[in-house]
């Protein structure tokens, strides 16, 4: 038989066929996806195949194959520093909630996640909320940011959880497509999900103070249906992913404005720093490319990892529980 896994809680999995049966499975033996170094093999998103064992008191799963994946998206596990914890896979679309104030959200954090989505392979979509709570001059910050990101060519949608604006066109973006969330404890997160669905009650507590203690929270992801045809994956360490290790010449590769004037660079190898004749600088003069992007850039390739895990999690501890 053959299912999409919907939830793994370390060692059993829901599995859902086409048929909308659903199974408890568990995998067999030693299970390892060559090439990852993994603690999960498995994990929410995947297509697998297993076999029934109705010799037990209750019908459960035994997962043999998981189909190829088109992308997944991990973050480093916590114990064994070589392997990493694969959170999802096969995501269509990584929504950033993105806020202009309480909390705001820094670009030095959209950077890094969307050059994350695309090491990852991941169609990433900036969602500015709480726009029914702007002044002039929060309107105008977040029209600007609008502007940087709509010419690099990533979408973005306005939105109001709490007055609903925005929703339908939300929805529209996630029908048919495998979701998952991200941004800062505060940003309104389980409103935005309850808005798009009533009563479906996620789990939204963030993270904030179990980094505080140098490590992540153990979590269990989930996949929900929506009513609207659209799925929606669920964790609590959705927005600690971080970036992804890459070597450095490969890191402008993931500013798709870098990577568009890569070829028209003098050296083939440039790093767009103190090279002559570097197209992304000439670019970057003639304000073909915004700043902030190209000091966020610079960050990345110092592996300013200190400042960027301060950046994440400079959003305080009372806001869990506020969304």
């Amino acid at each position: 038989m053959t299912g999409l896994v919907y939830k793994s809680t370390g060692s059993w999995y829901l599995v859902k066929t086409e048929e909308g049966n659903v199974y408890e499975c568990r995998i067999k033996g030693k299970f390892r996806i060559k090439g990852i170094k993994s603690t999960n093999p498995v994990a929410v998103g995947d297509v697998v195949d297993f076999d029934l064992d109705e010799t037990a008191d209750t019908v459960t799963g035994l997962i043999h194959t998981i189909h190829e994946r088109k992308n997944y998206i991990v973050r480093k596990s916590v114990n064994l520093s070589k392997q990493v914890h694969i959170i999802a896979s096969n995501i269509d679309k990584l929504f950033l909630l993105v806020t202009i104030n309480n909390p705001p959200t820094t670009t030095s954090f959209i950077d890094r996640f969307l050059v994350t989505a695309e090491a990852y392979g991941v169609e990433a979509v900036l969602v500015f909320n709480k726009i029914d709570t702007f002044n002039d001059d929060m309107l105008d910050e977040q029209l600007y940011l609008q502007f940087i990101y709509n010419r690099i060519g990533y979408k973005c949608l306005r939105v109001s959880a709490a007055s609903g604006k925005g929703i339908d066109e939300l929805k529209a973006e996630m029908k048919d497509c495998v979701s998952m969330f991200s941004g800062h404890s505060g940003v309104g997160k389980s409103t935005l999900v309850n808005a798009l669905q009533p009563g479906l009650d996620l789990k939204t507590k963030e993270i904030s103070e179990q980094h505080s203690q140098g490590q992540h929270t153990t979590t269990f992801a989930e996949m929900f249906d929506l009513d609207f045809g659209a799925k929606i994956i669920d964790t609590p360490g959705i927005r600690g992913f971080g970036i992804v290790d890459m070597e450095k010449d490969e890191l402008g590769d993931y500013f798709p404005e870098f990577f568009a004037l890569k070829d028209q660079c003098k050296f083939n190898n440039c790093l767009h720093k103190e090279e002559p004749h570097c197209a992304v600088k000439e670019a970057l003069e003639n304000d073909e490319i915004a700043w902030s992007r190209y000091q966020n850039y610079l960050k990345m390739l110092e592996g300013d990892e200190e400042h960027y895990r301060s950046d994440i999690y400079a959003d305080g501890k009372n806001n869990d529980n506020e969304e």
